[in-house]
Formats: structure tokens, sequence, C-alpha cells
């Protein structure tokens, strides 16, 4: 019996980067796909620096639309809006994921002390949280550091994406002698990693869109 899934993007350019995944983890299986988009919600989390009220109100709309579009399951893909989704999953009938959570539960399993970067503080909050909460759930008591790359952010969206990916890079390298793994709380950064060499690359850096999508496969 075919199954429905919906995805849930604060960017348009996460709907092809998702479309490859499912063609490669969900391939084979009876599932259809569809996308719902409003990039107004990360850009006035960043815009205010927080994630408020009105916009997490907003997002459990988008959770109970997909709902109501005949989702079996929805995947909500960007993490600085993860609290609303946890909100949203206690008022849907139907399971609710928020992108990041099988990669923080990843993260539990794999170590004690675990490293989070972001370039976005409205990002590295939420991801942080969860991943004390789910280590928590999981009886584990682990050791977080988080860093956050100052300006890495603004100069990818100011056409200096080298500067962004020098900045990530240095805090991937610094974090990795300090810690057992290392989690990408925006999967935008995780172009850098294939940029580093062998040698930093010390310990795993998880990335949320794939190991999500792992995850799927298996309820799927």
């Amino acid at each position: 019996m075919s199954k429905t899934l919906g995805l849930i993007h604060t960017s348009a350019t996460l709907v092809p980067v998702f479309q490859e995944l499912i063609d490669q983890y969900l391939k084979g299986k009876d599932i259809k796909v569809f996308n719902i988009v409003d990039d107004s919600l990360i850009k006035n989390t960043i815009a205010r620096n927080e994630f408020t009220q009105d916009t997490a109100r907003r997002v459990v709309d988008y959770v109970g639309s997909a709902e109501a579009a005949g989702a079996d399951y929805i995947m909500v893909t960007c993490s600085s809006i993860g609290s609303a989704v946890e909100t949203a999953a206690g008022l849907t009938g139907v399971p609710v994921l928020r992108v990041d959570q099988p990669m923080a539960d990843k993260a539990v399993e794999m170590g004690t002390k675990i490293g989070v970067v972001a370039t976005l503080p409205t990002t590295l909050g939420p991801t942080s949280d969860l991943v004390l909460r789910r280590a928590q759930k999981a009886g584990k008591e682990i050791e977080l550091t988080s860093k956050l790359c100052e300006g890495a952010f603004e100069a990818l969206m100011g056409g200096k994406p080298e500067v962004h990916d020098k900045m990530v890079a240095e805090a991937l390298i610094e974090l990795s002698t300090k810690v057992d793994v290392i989690l990408l709380a925006q999967a935008s950064m995780a172009r850098v990693v294939g940029q580093l060499s062998e040698e930093d690359k010390k310990v795993p850096i998880l990335a949320s869109p794939g190991i999500a999508m792992e995850y799927l496969s298996t309820v799927f």
C-alpha cells in the first residue's frame, strides 16, 4: 500500500537535496512525496535572532496542513524551528519528525563527549538542547561542547562561500581534538567536511539530512 511523506522546508534549495536522498534511501518503496516551502519562517527567525511564538504557531499550522493533505509521515527539515515540530507532533495524528533527531540519537550512541557546530545562534541553541534531552532520555550522561562560527553565515549569504568554509573548517578541526563526535547543526555546512583532509577528520562528523532519511527508510 502506498504511503505519503510530507516534507516541510524553510528554503526551496532543500527540495532537490531531499529528493536526491529520497531516491537514494527510499528507492523501490511505494512512497509519494510532497513539499511545503516557506522561507519566511527562517528569515523571520534570523531577523529577530530568536524563534518567536507567532513563527512557532505557523510551523504547527503547516504540520497540520501536511496531515490534512494526506501525509502518513511528516518531516520538518530545518533545525532552527525544531521546538515547534515537537509541539506539532503532540497535536497531529501521524508521526512527525524533526530532521535532527536521528542525528542527535546517533551522536549519543557514539560517544560521551559531543560537539555541536553552527553558523547561526538560532540553530545552535535548539540543536544543543535536543542533544541534551535525547541523552537524558537514553539515560546517558554526556559532556556537550557548542561552538558558533560567528560571521560565517553572513559570509555565505554575502557571496563569500570560501570565507564561510574556512571558518567552519577551522571550528571542526579545533573541536575534533576535544570530542568523540561532532554534529553539524546546519546541513549547509556538510560540504566543508569533504574539504577536510583525512588527518583533520579525527572524529565522526554527522549531518542531519542523510541520517534522517536513513531513519525514515526503517519506518516505511
